[in-house]
């Protein structure tokens, strides 16, 4: 594949370390010093970007590259509000996007037993939480990782009706505690409650490597493709 990497930070350069090792090319990278040359990724030299960004610019960097028909795996987060937009808009153009917040092959099995778990605990009497730790680079709270687990537990359950960022005693609210503290690559705690006991389920992250490998993977997996992709459809968990 002939990959651009929209985003070229810690994850950015530990994807391009991986893309390499396995004989791709790097078509084009973009960061904050060349931003506008990203309507210079075209079908014509690029099979599939991968962008990792900032919450305030991965919205648009992900349309411009739609937008010039090149496909799009994207791991950004803090822009979800956004997400049916991009999936229309994708649509429109007749491309590719894979969106996920988190590419580690563990943490998407966490989010499999996160849920299980979720339904499990359903109605007996526990309270649940949640608490989400990164490093002090990382600027959107909750992560989207946390977001993922928190929408799962929700679904799964008739107590909690909505998430919050702080402490909370309103028992229809999930509570996830964001800390941000060097070096941290990334914890995720999902915690049950009870006067007699206590159940933590917990994924904690030793490096970047295994998100960058996932990322590669989707890469790999929607080059060639059209249509809204995510982790499950890599997968098939």
């Amino acid at each position: 594949m002939n990959v651009g990497l929209v985003g070229y930070g810690k994850m950015g350069q530990a994807i391009e370390k991986i893309l390499l090792s396995k004989g791709h090319t790097i078509s084009k990278i973009i960061n904050i010093d060349n931003a506008e040359e990203i309507n210079e990724i075209t079908p014509s030299n690029t099979d599939v970007v991968i962008e990792f960004t900032a919450p305030e610019s991965a919205l648009n960097n992900i349309k411009s590259v739609l937008g010039n028909k090149v496909p799009v795996v994207s791991g950004s987060t803090g822009w979800l509000e956004h997400y049916n937009d991009v999936v229309n808009f994708c649509q429109a153009q007749d491309s590719g996007f894979f969106y996920a917040s988190n590419y580690s092959l563990g943490v998407n099995i966490f989010f499999k037993l996160n849920e299980q778990l979720a339904k499990m605990m359903n109605g007996q009497g526990y309270q649940s939480s949640m608490v989400e730790i990164h490093h002090t680079q990382k600027l959107d709270a909750p992560s989207g990782t946390a977001i993922t687990l928190a929408e799962g537990l929700i679904a799964n359950s008739d107590e909690k009706k909505t998430w919050v960022n702080n402490k909370t005693q309103n028992p229809e609210e999930l509570e996830i505690i964001s800390e941000r503290v060097d070096p941290a690559p990334g914890t995720h705690e999902v915690t049950y409650d009870s006067a007699v006991d206590t159940i933590k389920i917990s994924h904690i992250a030793h490096s970047r490597e295994g998100f960058a490998q996932g990322a590669v993977l989707a890469a790999e997996f929607l080059t060639g493709k059209k249509g809204v992709f995510s982790m499950d459809d890599l997968l098939k968990l």
